[in-house]
């Protein structure tokens, strides 16, 4: 008996449907015009987007980087198609990758130009991926950034049903006379924080193991009453705690970079590995372009924990997986989202100007080759 012939294979039958991806792409392009500047040549659409840097700047030095809103994605599906889309909720996601992404190149002293996203999925509604490029296009706007353009790829096999990944990069911009790379820090300097709103983009991982959030593919209803039902001890539900989007320092800090010294966004790797990222290495550290060598010595830097408020979902977290009090400040912000570097004597000058920058620290010689960070007694 000969074979009944087999149907010719598609793409769409394959798991990518190429029409309803050009119909996406037109809603993105929508959402996404909002998000524009003047430099911007040729809008969303070529293969590549064009920006022009102008003569604006004198000695400009660009800064680029780019990040992922990792598994905190999988707490927003959670919430997604299931029980009704809640764009809201993948908005808020979009917010994330920009703050992250543009908090990271701020460091520097960077003004941002352009962002880029990618959001990959298996089978990730198009609803859903319109609010995604909905949240970047309005964090873009936020922060006076052009979405330069985007790409969207659908991966079956590659990516579970229902996982997805945002992924961002941004592009900015500073004099090069501006650039803040910690080389100017010394001992004695003072280190200020800004406050987080909560987990930010990091530590999403060990929350979701101590929260038993997340962990087991067949627990998706129970896991959705978990996010949605009120803790008295949060004053919100772990939803709200988890899920609110990372925070922007931009805004804050701008009237300071003169005053500015070096900056450490609190992200993956807590305190221990951001904070050094901003400090000298040691004699052999040079500011590129000034031919000023830094402090001459190994710097470290000595924070009090009791110097800001830790946010409830922290201790919420650290009980529910019995994690030890270093590990926590290892992996999570514990509320402190960017770190800054002034001299003694910026100090009032910087309160004034950055009204909630609280005084967490000082810079101190290192000791030996180990640890950078040391936690006041």
């Amino acid at each position: 008996m000969a074979d009944k012939p087999r149907d010719p294979l598609t793409y769409r039958a394959a798991g990518v449907d190429l029409e309803a991806r050009q119909r996406v792409v037109q809603r993105y392009r929508e959402v996404a015009k909002r998000a524009g500047r003047p430099e911007v040549l040729g809008g969303i659409g070529p293969f590549a987007g064009l920006f022009a840097l102008g003569a604006k700047y004198h000695d400009p030095v660009l800064v680029a980087t780019t990040d992922t809103v990792g598994t905190k994605g999988k707490l927003a599906a959670l919430l997604g198609p299931s029980t009704g889309l809640r764009t809201g909720r993948y908005e808020g996601l979009g917010h994330d990758i920009v703050n992250h992404c543009v908090n990271d190149a701020f460091t520097t002293g960077a003004e941002p130009l352009f962002f880029m996203d990618t959001i990959v999925s298996a089978d990730l509604a198009d609803d859903a991926k319109v609010a995604l490029v909905k949240g970047v296009a309005d964090a873009c706007v936020a922060v006076g950034a052009a979405l330069l353009g985007g790409e969207t790829a659908d991966m079956p096999g590659v990516y579970v049903p229902g996982g997805f990944d945002l992924i961002g990069f941004v592009v900015g911009v500073v004099e090069r006379q501006a650039v803040i790379d910690g080389s100017r820090i010394a001992a004695g300097d003072l280190l200020f924080g800004l406050p987080s709103n909560g987990l930010h983009t990091n530590g999403y991982s060990l929350a979701r193991q101590a929260l038993g959030i997340g962990v087991d593919a067949g627990s998706a209803e129970a896991d959705r009453r978990r996010l949605e039902r009120f803790e008295p001890e949060l004053g919100e539900t772990l939803a709200e705690a988890l899920l609110r989007p990372h925070r922007c320092y931009l805004p804050e800090l701008q009237p300071a970079l003169g005053l500015i010294k070096g900056m450490a966004h609190i992200t993956g790797g807590g305190f221990e590995e951001n904070v050094p990222r901003m400090l000298p290495e040691g004699p052999t550290t040079l500011r590129q372009g000034s031919g000023q060598a830094g402090s001459g010595q190994r710097l470290g830097a000595r924070l009090d924990k009791r110097a800001w408020p830790v946010p409830p979902i922290f201790p919420f977290i650290r009980r529910a997986g019995s994690i030890a009090d270093a590990e926590m400040y290892r992996v999570f912000n514990m509320g402190l989202g960017m770190v800054f570097a002034v001299a003694p004597s910026d100090a009032d000058r910087v309160r004034a100007l950055v009204p909630e920058a609280i005084e967490v620290g000082g810079v101190v010689s290192a000791r030996g080759r180990g640890q950078r960070v040391e936690w006041a007694t």
